[in-house]
C-alpha cells in the first residue's frame, strides 16, 4: 500500500475511535503537517465519507453517518476479524446467513494475497444452531427501540401448546442479549410492573408506538448480567449449589466439558473440578458425567444427595 493511502487508513482509523479529533492532533499522531491532514480528509470525502469541521481554536473534524455506505478501509486485522465473524453466523441463530455467504465472497475477492492466505488458515465450519433462527427484522427492532429508549407492543407466543399468542404486551426494552443461540430481549413489562425475559423468536411486533421512557436500572446493573441471573435462579447471580471433587482423568479431558466450572490438574494425573448448578442433584449428574472414579467430595450436601442418587439407581436395577 502506497504511503498516501496507507496514511489515509491510519486517519480514518482515529477518526473512528472517538467523536472529535484537533487537527492537530491528528496531525501529531500521523507524523505530518495539519495541511496534509487536511488534503486527506478531502480524499476520504471524494470516497464518500462524511467527515465534518469542527469549529473551535485549533479546529477539528468528525467523522459523521452518511447516507450511504463509503468504501471500507481495513486494516489486515479488521479483515480478519470480519471474515472469523461471517463464518460464525450459522451458529448464532439469526436469519442472516445468505447475505453473510455474499458479504464473505466480496471480501475474499477483493483482499490481497497476504490477507487471504492468512485467512485460509482460520477458515472453518460453524455448526448451524438447531433452534430456528430468529427474523433478523424483529431483532434490528428490538435493538432500535431498546437504542431509542421506546416503548414496544408486541404478542408473545407463551406456549404454542396451549395458546398460539399470549395476552399482548407493553414493554421498556433495556437491551438485546444472544445468549445460546437464542436471542432475548430484557425489559419491563409495564402491565406486570415487573422486569421480563422475552425470547426473540417469540415475539410478534406490532405498530411502533413512539412513545418513549426514562432508562431503569437493570437489575445486576446489566442487560447481560439480568439474563446470566435468570438462567442461574438466583439474585446474585451464583449458582444455587456448587460443589466439587476429584476426578480420575487428566484436566485435559475433563476441561473440555465443564461449562463455567474450573478444573485444576492434580500431580497423580487427575483433576478437581469445581462446578454450579440449581440443585445439588444437578451438580451430582455434572460430575458423574465423566464416566470416571470420584474422590474427595464435598460440601456434605452434595455427598448426601449422592448417596441418595446411588440409593435410587439401585431400587431402578432389575
Amino acid at each position: 500500500m502506497s504511503e498516501p493511502s496507507s496514511r489515509m487508513l491510519a486517519l480514518l482509523s482515529l477518526l473512528q475511535l472517538r467523536r472529535e479529533w484537533s487537527g492537530t492532533v491528528l496531525a501529531d499522531r500521523l507524523g505530518v503537517t495539519p495541511r496534509t491532514i487536511r488534503r486527506d480528509v478531502d480524499r476520504l470525502r471524494e470516497l464518500g465519507y462524511s467527515v465534518s469541521a469542527v469549529r473551535g481554536s485549533e479546529g477539528g473534524y468528525r467523522l459523521d453517518a452518511g447516507d450511504a455506505v463509503p468504501p471500507l478501509l481495513l486494516d489486515d486485522e479488521q479483515v480478519i476479524a470480519l471474515t472469523v465473524a461471517l463464518q460464525m453466523v450459522p451458529s448464532v441463530g439469526v436469519d442472516v446467513g445468505d447475505a453473510a455467504e455474499r458479504a464473505l465472497a466480496t471480501l475474499r475477492r477483493i483482499m490481497p494475497d497476504r490477507v487471504r492466505r492468512r485467512v485460509d488458515a482460520v477458515e472453518f465450519a460453524s455448526m448451524p444452531t438447531t433452534v430456528d433462527p430468529v427474523d433478523a427484522d424483529v431483532l434490528r427492532a428490538m435493538g432500535e427501540a431498546a437504542r431509542a429508549r421506546e416503548v414496544v407492543r408486541f404478542d408473545y407466543v407463551v406456549d404454542e401448546k396451549v395458546s398460539p399468542v399470549g395476552p399482548p404486551r407493553r414493554v421498556e426494552p433495556h437491551g438485546v442479549v444472544g445468549a445460546g443461540s437464542r436471542w432475548y430481549v430484557v425489559g419491563f413489562d409495564l402491565d406486570r410492573d415487573d422486569w421480563r425475559l422475552f425470547r426473540v423468536d417469540r415475539i410478534r411486533p406490532k405498530m411502533r408506538t413512539g412513545v418513549t421512557f426514562t432508562a431503569r436500572d437493570v437489575p445486576g446493573g446489566s442487560a447481560g448480567e439480568f439474563v446470566r441471573r435468570h438462567f442461574r435462579g438466583t439474585a446474585s447471580g451464583e449458582w444455587a449449589c456448587a460443589g466439587e471433587a476429584a476426578v480420575a482423568a487428566p484436566a485435559s479431558a475433563v476441561a473440555p466439558f465443564v461449562g463455567d466450572g474450573v478444573v485444576e490438574s492434580l500431580d497423580d494425573g487427575r483433576c478437581r473440578v469445581r462446578i454450579g448448578a440449581w440443585s445439588w442433584a444437578g451438580v451430582a449428574a455434572s460430575l458423574l458425567r465423566f464416566d470416571a472414579a470420584l474422590s474427595d467430595v464435598e460440601p456434605p450436601e452434595l455427598v448426601d444427595t449422592m448417596r441418595t442418587m446411588a440409593g435410587r439407581l439401585e431400587d431402578a436395577l432389575p
